[in-house]
Formats: C-alpha cells, structure tokens, sequence
C-alpha cells in the first residue's frame, strides 16, 4: 500500500526527536500527534484529561516545571488550543476508528522522551541529518518517537484497508517512569476493546526480526523515601543532631540485603540519593529514589513490604522520620498465544522481514502491561510486539537511534495483524 512509503512518517518521527519531552510534559508531542490526527478520518479524538483517569497519575511534576515545558512547546509552534487542554499535565491522546460493525481492536505506543543529553557525534544520524533534540538534556534514547508514528501510521493503513470493527490506539504518555499506563487504563476506554497490541522497536533484536509475543515482564515499583532528622554542630555538639544521611546509609544497606526468594528473580536499587548540607553540620535531610522489581507481581509486592519495613526500620534506628512515596509502578503480564500466533502469520508477508521469533523475554519493566492486564482481565486477548532495529547503541544510551525504515515494517506488520484479529477473532 502506498500509505506506507510515504516522506512524511520520516518527517514526523524526526520532529517528534528533535522535540523530546520527559513525562507529563509531552506537550509538544502530544500537540504535533493530535495536528496530525485531525487530518484523518477519525471517529472520536480524546484528548488531555478525557483520556487519563487523572486521579491516578503519579509524579506529575510541580507547576514551575510544567509551565517551563509548556512554554517550550508553544515557543515550538505547538496549537495553542492543544496546550490548553494539556496544561496541568494532562499529556497523551486516544483515537478511535470505526469501521463498520466488528471487535475492537487496541493499539498502544507510548510517547515520552528521557533525561539524557544527546550525543554530537557527526557520525550520529539525527547529527548529520539535522534533526538531533531542540531539547538540551533530553533525547528520545528509547525510540518513542518511532513508536508514536508507528500508531500514526498503523491508523493510516487500517484506514485504507477493508478493515471491519473499531480501532483505538492510545498515545500513552509517562512510560520511563511507570506512571502513565495505569492512568490511560483506567480511563474507562479499554472497557470495551477485545484485542490489544502494545509495541516496542529495538529491545537488542536486529532490523528484518520481529518478536511476536514479547514476555518475561518484571513488576516495578519506583518510590522515594524522605529522611528528617535534627541538625547539630558536627565538632561540638554531634550528640544534639540526629543524623537523616547515617539513616539512608543503614536503608540503601539493608535494601540490598533484602532476602532472595524461592518463586523467582527479584530486583532492587538505590539509584538516586542524597543529604546533607556542609561538612561540619550533622545532616538533617536525605532521600533516596529508588524501584524494587520481581517477575511476577506478588514477588515485587514482597518485595516492597520488606522495603518500608527497612525503610522505616533505618529511620527509627537514628532517631528519624521518613515518608515513603510511590512514585510509578508497574504488574507484570504475559502475551496470549493467539495473538502472538497472528502476529507470525502476517509478518512472514511483510517487506524486509527475515526472521520471525515466537517468543523473547523482556527482562525489564513496561506500564504497557496495565493495559493489557485490563483487557485480559475483561476476557480479552493482549500481545506486546517487537520490532527489530540496528539501534547503534543500547536503550536509553546518548547514541540510540532507529533505522528509519523499521518503523514502516512495524506499521505493516500490526496494521496486518489488526485486520486478521478483525477477521478470526481469536
């Protein structure tokens, strides 16, 4: 089909790199998706809070932050109108297709961008062809920007199919930090979908592969502790503080000395910590961000009950206080066969495929699976998808990038998966 060899998926993807938004502030992308949305014949566009259960969104930045990000997008040329309906960081968008009378059949690609400065490097594609992030320090170094015009596309070539049924495909924003997935699936808009698909290009599989039931999905969760203590003079009054860093020391040890467990991995880290103001004053204040990760959800529940309890225990050790905040979270899921099973079917038809893999474990964490646990939880099916890319370095890398004519083979094979699910209806 036509539709699939055009420019002008090329030039979104490289727009949307070259404007690279972290969560709940995708309003630029957000933006330029719904712009481009409008062209098409579309059944109902929800945008901004109609297509998040807004009470549930987690980490949402302070206003300051949201502002400075709706600024940029506007400075950017992003509809005015758009943002409007955005601000407060009710980011990402849902469209529906109807097609006369069938199942309905969701799609998910997720939108955000990561807090990495991208490289300068001249043999860097987005440096040599102009298009690398606008966005000093941040970058899509995990290929969203392709994954967002994968659903532009995959609407375009259902719309230009004998597709029969409705097709939804969510926009999701938040997905590096866990917190946006179970917003949109609470959004009452998967009440109704039968099937759904979720997708990432990459994940270390070559260009030409494609993974048709991607699994092995780690439940997350990702907190902050905030230790308050009392400050002293450090030389002639240490008897008076009550040291807040000494606590996050005894919690980032004993985190890590969290038992194994017999039913399966489990995963913790401290990634970002800090406290203290001076040299000579006992510190008062200290944190920790960090995630505890295990392969099924019970085991990430175990883990974040031993978690507070050291938490808590570390605090009262040094005579301090914490609270504990979750900041994202994610369950683990596992791909229906069926679904899988039509993904194989149809790639094996599709340009530039040369190997088609059954099955791969993710090894990882994805929010995604909020979206398909509400689908399966309903009696319905749900498969995440990979698509083979060269990426020239590794996810979440200053390098990443994507071989650009990957993003129409994934636009090829869901867009032939959606119809035969349409068809058979597994």
């Amino acid at each position: 089909m036509s539709v699939l060899d055009s420019e002008k998926y090329r030039e979104f993807r490289r727009d949307l790199h070259r404007h690279p938004e972290p969560a709940w502030c995708e309003f630029y992308t957000t933006a330029r998706i719904v712009a481009a949305l409008r062209d098409r014949d579309l059944a109902e566009l929800h945008v901004g809070p109609d297509a998040l259960a807004g009470e549930e969104r987690l980490n949402v930045p302070d206003d300051d932050v949201l502002s400075e990000w709706l600024d940029r997008a506007r400075d950017a040329g992003a509809d005015a109108d758009v943002l409007d309906r955005l601000a407060g960081g009710y980011t990402g968008c849902i469209a529906v297709v109807e097609r006369g009378p069938g199942p309905v059949v969701g799609l998910r690609v997720d939108i955000d961008a990561l807090p990495i400065r991208e490289t300068e490097d001249s043999g860097h594609v987005p440096v040599s062809e102009g298009f690398r992030s606008d966005n000093e320090g941040y970058m899509h170094a995990c290929g969203h920007d392709a994954h967002a015009t994968i659903g532009l596309g995959t609407i375009d070539a259902v719309l230009d199919s004998d597709f029969s049924g409705t097709l939804k495909v969510f926009f999701q924003p938040s997905e590096e930090q866990v917190s946006g997935g179970k917003p949109m699936a609470d959004s009452g808009h998967l009440d109704d979908v039968d099937y759904l698909y979720a997708v990432h290009i990459g994940l270390d599989h070559p260009s030409g592969e494609v993974v048709c039931g991607v699994d092995g999905f780690l439940a997350v969760r990702h907190f902050r502790a905030e230790f308050e203590g009392e400050p002293a003079h450090a030389g002639a009054r240490p008897e008076d503080g009550r040291n807040a860093v000494q606590a996050m020391a005894t919690a980032i040890g004993n985190l890590y000395a969290i038992p194994r467990h017999a039913d399966g991995p489990t995963r913790v880290n401290a990634g970002l910590v800090g406290g203290g103001t001076a040299t000579n004053i006992i510190p008062e204040e200290s944190f920790i961000e960090g995630e505890l990760r295990g392969a099924t959800t019970e085991l990430a529940d175990y883990m974040d009950e031993h978690a507070n309890r050291v938490l808590r225990s570390a605090a009262e050790m040094h005579d301090c206080s914490v609270d504990i905040d979750l900041l994202g979270e994610a369950p683990s899921a596992t791909s229906d066969d069926e679904l899988a099973d039509i993904v194989g079917a149809v790639s094996a038809d599709v340009d530039g495929v040369t190997a088609v893999v059954d099955t791969a474990e993710l090894g990882g964490s994805e929010d995604a699976t909020f979206l398909m646990q509400a689908v399966q939880d309903r009696g319905g099916l749900a498969c995440y998808v990979g698509v083979g890319t060269d990426h020239p370095s590794g996810h979440h890398t200053d390098a990443f990038d994507v071989v650009e004519d990957d993003i129409r083979v994934g636009i090829d094979v869901l867009s032939r998966a959606i119809r035969r699910v349409a068809e058979t209806r597994p």
